[in-house]
């Protein structure tokens, strides 16, 4: 067990310490600094399941392919690739140690700490520029409805006097990102059927996307209506924050309403 922890971290030093860097300085990956040490309190409160045995021979597999992926990925300077070899290390390492039985065991734990590493760049840049396109266009759509003289032209929303600039940081990835954390966390703390959690991390995907354009829309209002200084600065970052954590009570609800239903379920069930 000694020999295997220093060769892991002889072997993955530089991918995890390239990772704990970006969780500190990369705003695109701040979310690791909650979801990684979560990840690790809950293997430690799940413990070791009954029953648990080594798989050696599967481990010994999923390691070397683990080896592998880690060397090709620095011989291609491919930063997620490297951090990825670095998970299915910790997942060779666990089927070696305890088998598949603790892996499914620590399911949870396991997807936080794959949601945890950050997005490669282009994966990044395919996704935020119609993120940005899906935001404006909601933003203007809503903006039009409270009769606000509005001119939509890709991801620019020109007012009267001025326009709004929907930038890549105004995208929504990064609340879509930490939604769908959370849709996990929540699904695996509150709910028991495999296919309503799936409900809960999906429903994840157009409430991050609505609540964008709602931002956006809250924007423009306030730009148009009370002062152009509000559409940046203080402002604008407290709006985000505002509207993240309406997101978050719009996934806990429906959360709660999928329990009520796993429990009405089961009561229909056992009767």
């Amino acid at each position: 067990m000694i020999v295997a922890a220093v060769a892991f971290i002889i072997l993955f030093w530089t991918p995890l310490a390239t990772l704990l860097r970006d969780w500190w300085h990369d705003p695109e990956a701040g979310h690791g600094l909650l979801l990684g040490p979560l990840s690790l309190w809950f293997m430690w409160r799940r413990r070791i399941v009954a029953g648990a045995a080594p798989q050696v021979v599967l481990g010994l597999v999923v390691l070397v392919g683990a080896v592998l992926l880690r060397y090709a990925a620095g011989l291609a300077a491919e930063l997620f690739t490297l951090r990825l070899s670095l998970w299915l290390a910790i997942v060779g390492l666990t089927v070696f140690v305890w088998g598949i039985r603790q892996v499914l065991h620590w399911w949870l734990p396991l997807t936080l700490l794959a949601l945890s590493l950050p997005l490669p760049a282009l994966v990044i840049g395919a996704l935020s520029y119609p993120l940005q396109l899906q935001a404006s266009e909601i933003g203007a759509a809503m903006l039009a409805w409270r009769h606000v003289p509005v001119h939509l032209s890709g991801n620019i929303i020109a007012l009267p006097g001025q326009s709004l600039f929907v930038t890549e940081a105004c995208s929504g990835l990064r609340s879509l990102t930490a939604l769908l954390a959370l849709g996990v966390l929540i699904s695996g703390l509150w709910l028991r059927r495999p296919w309503v959690r799936a409900i809960l991390v999906i429903a994840a995907i157009p409430v991050a996307i609505l609540i964008n354009g709602v931002r956006v829309f809250l924007t423009g209002f306030l730009v148009y209506f009370v002062d152009p200084a509000l559409g940046q600065g203080f402002m604008h970052l407290s709006e985000g924050f505002a509207m993240f954590g309406v997101a978050f009570a719009i996934l806990a609800a429906l959360a709660w309403l999928l329990s009520s239903g796993e429990g009405l379920m089961d009561r229909r069930r056992r009767t």
